[in-house]
């Protein structure tokens, strides 16, 4: 990677740290003091950890498209602020409904679609997959974390304490973006040319973008439906609540080191699609065996651990996949209908679940589950991996160019996919095809490393 990827790489994760460290730290808390709220009932409460998921669905694709013609970072601060703004109204909360109503104004911070996005303007083609592995590992540092840290400051300070804390993450975010993350100059081929609804129809009729889409769905939604179970599962073999975090934190960080080869193999010796493929198909199989098996605490340790390569492999590609698939000018709004199936999918999952768990046991849970994966295995069974194509760095000379003539020369050579322009540092990364000659670059705009 070059400097500017390493700086937004790292950037990117603190931010995506920070940010899902707020999340993650109420799920283990909210249920558990709900009842301190005036008007609370299952019902409510229920509502009240789901309406953020509900909100981030409605407005992942507005602002994601948004992001196309406003600029990544414009939207990502205002999504920061809302969601502090929404943290503030539930640590004031003194009844149920307002702890719901600022869930809610965090859920309209909708900006994961927008993180995305920027993340792949900021990376080269043959990084992606790495960068967005990263991303991964940094929500799965999140997880852990927020698994210990969550019960500590609702002892000590209580759920509002525990509000207020997420807004204040959320403010360290802000200054990340405004401070750290690189700012990326970008422009599509034909993103100028569309109305916004000609961009989304597009995505939408794009049926190797469906596939991932449905992908994405599939796996949040098993994901979340398992987990409606499983916490359960090791209270019932003897595990503590408050020690659950010490098995999540280590079968992290196994699955991220496990997933890693698997990562290699997809990229260096270009088997994108049978490694997915094994990925899916690897999961309904954990899924199947855990119905059988769940039951047993060392079975269920090291069917967890297997999931969380299966799904980190996945979370790690199919944002890769995307990136790659999407026509030009386009990756905000594709990331956004991308982020709304994710959040859709965590919704459904955690509602069917309960529904199954509650109706017939965790083994139904766990046999819903691997229906879902099998189901998945068969839509993607026809995905097309896109056209390997190459991304160069280009240079210039203070003052000789700037980043609209860039776009204007290199969109118009054979070849030109995509290109990202950072005209601060002078750098330019160009997605090309198999027919570009790089000697015809213009005078002035010379190969970088």
């Amino acid at each position: 990677m070059s400097a500017t990827e390493r700086r937004a790489v790292v950037s990117l994760a603190s931010l995506y740290t920070f940010r899902m460290l707020g999340l993650f730290m109420l799920l283990p808390v909210l249920s558990l003091y709900a009842a301190e709220y005036e008007f609370s009932t299952p019902v409510l409460v229920g509502l009240a950890l789901g309406v953020y998921g509900l909100g981030q669905a409605a407005l992942q694709v507005p602002l994601g498209m948004l992001s196309d013609r406003i600029g990544r970072k414009p939207v990502i601060i205002s999504g920061l602020l809302l969601f502090i703004a929404g943290g503030l109204i539930a640590a004031g909360a003194d009844t149920i409904f307002g702890v719901i109503v600022g869930r809610l104004l965090q859920g309209t911070g909708a900006i994961a679609s927008t993180l995305t996005a920027l993340l792949a303007d900021l990376t080269r083609e043959q990084h992606r997959t790495k960068a967005m592995a990263a991303i991964g590992m940094s929500i799965g540092v999140s997880f852990g974390v927020a698994m210990v840290l969550g019960p500590l400051i609702a002892s000590w300070f209580g759920v509002s304490g525990l509000f207020f804390s997420t807004s204040i993450l959320a403010g360290l975010g802000i200054l990340i973006t405004l401070f750290l993350v690189p700012t990326p100059d970008v422009q599509g081929v034909d993103a100028n040319n569309q109305s916004l609804g000609g961009l989304l129809g597009r995505c939408l009729r794009d049926s190797n973008l469906m596939r991932l889409n449905i992908g994405i769905f599939s796996l949040h939604a098993i994901l979340m439906a398992i987990f409606v179970a499983v916490p359960g599962m090791f209270e019932e073999q003897g595990l503590p609540r408050d020690d659950h975090w010490q098995v999540y934190l280590p079968v992290m960080v196994v699955a991220f080191i496990a997933m890693v080869p698997l990562i290699i193999v997809a990229e260096t010796r270009n088997k994108m699609r049978e490694v997915f493929l094994f990925g899916i198909a690897s999961m309904m199989l954990v899924l199947a065996v855990a119905v059988y098996l769940g039951q047993l605490f060392i079975p269920l340790i090291i069917i967890v651990t297997l999931f969380f390569v299966a799904f980190n492999l996945m979370e790690a590609s199919l944002p890769s996949l995307v990136s790659k698939t999407v026509y030009p000018g386009g990756k905000g709004t594709a990331m956004g209908v991308y982020s709304t199936f994710q959040f859709f999918g965590a919704f459904c999952g955690g509602a069917i679940g309960g529904g199954l768990l509650g109706r017939w046991g965790s083994g139904a849970v766990f046999a819903g589950a691997a229906v879902l994966a099998g189901a998945w295995l068969v839509v993607a069974w026809g995905m097309i991996v896109p056209p390997k194509s190459e991304s160069l760095i280009v240079n210039w000379q203070f003052g000789t160019w700037d980043a609209a003539g860039i776009r204007r020369e290199f969109l118009a050579m054979p070849g030109a996919l995509d290109i990202t322009v950072l005209e601060s540092e002078r750098i330019a990364y160009l997605r090309v095809g198999s027919d570009f000659d790089p000697e015809n670059l213009p005078e002035g705009l010379r190969l970088g490393s």
